[in-house]
């Protein structure tokens, strides 16, 4: 009897030994929760934070292009960039044609392409304002410096579509965004996030080449990304030219993109 009273004292200290997991990891849950900032939970749905990166993501793109003028290479990085930091929360298409492209041949739904077109153009707004904060603090050019032809500053923004050549500049954004287009559909279903991002950036580098070297032929330039168009001031509403160019020729060009992408992959 003492030796079944001894084993059944030792079992009862062995249980109150053993740590409660399921007290722990509530413990570890309570702490995280409270780490967070009050009333975040409650608003992080997958769609705010879709928006959200699509707002960030654009404005960092903008900027970006904003600051390097433009050049091809630099928007190459700058969109890996922005790809490789947004991409896990909205898919990084920065860019309201492709979101319109990827709304047409159905690969988001219509509510998921407005908030994304809405937050893209807000995006690229900010980036405007922020620059030109910065630029209008500049000291304005001394009298000397105008005389040597040196003006105040100013931000990068787009080149006025040539007159008598703007169908010129509509095909070259068109066939600039169709490339891109098709790089864009190729890169959205790839897995690996360093892929993706090199794809992506790999095409708007060749959209922007093939393009800009055919705009540039008769003065003009292309953008390919209406969110962008908007941040370089090329959107002007007094006219029908830069609309057509830079948001209608652009849409269905990423449009013409994605459905040349879903014909090769259907082929393989």
């Amino acid at each position: 009897m003492a030796t079944k009273k001894t084993a059944s004292s030792k079992k009862s200290v062995a249980t109150k030994a053993k740590p409660n997991k399921t007290t722990t990891v509530k413990a570890v849950s309570a702490t995280r929760t409270t780490n967070r900032l009050p009333g975040l939970t409650s608003v992080k749905t997958p769609q705010v934070t879709a928006a959200v990166a699509e707002f960030v993501g654009t404005f960092m793109l903008a900027t970006a292009v904003i600051a390097g003028q433009g050049q091809p290479v630099l928007v190459l990085f700058a969109l890996v960039g922005v790809v490789l930091a947004v991409s896990a929360a909205s898919g990084a298409h920065v860019n309201p044609a492709m979101t319109v492209a990827a709304w047409a041949t159905r690969k988001i739904t219509a509510v998921r392409a407005l908030v994304y077109v809405v937050a893209q153009v807000l995006g690229a707004m900010l980036a405007l304002v922020v620059l030109n904060a910065f630029v209008s603090q500049v000291p304005e050019a001394s009298s000397q410096a105008s005389m040597l032809g040196q003006g105040a500053q100013e931000l990068f923004k787009a080149t006025a579509i040539p007159t008598g050549k703007e169908w010129v500049v509509v095909f070259a954004e068109l066939l600039g965004a169709t490339i891109f287009g098709f790089a864009f559909a190729s890169a959205r279903k790839q897995a690996d996030r360093l892929s993706k991002a090199f794809t992506m950036g790999l095409g708007i580098f060749l959209g922007l080449l093939v393009a800009g070297s055919a705009a540039a032929a008769v003065s003009g330039m292309t953008i390919l990304n209406p969110a962008v168009a908007v941040a370089l001031q090329g959107i002007d509403f007094n006219s029908v030219w830069p609309v057509t160019v830079y948001v209608l020729a652009t849409v269905v060009g990423a449009v013409a993109g994605f459905v040349l992408n879903d014909l090769v992959e259907d082929k393989a």
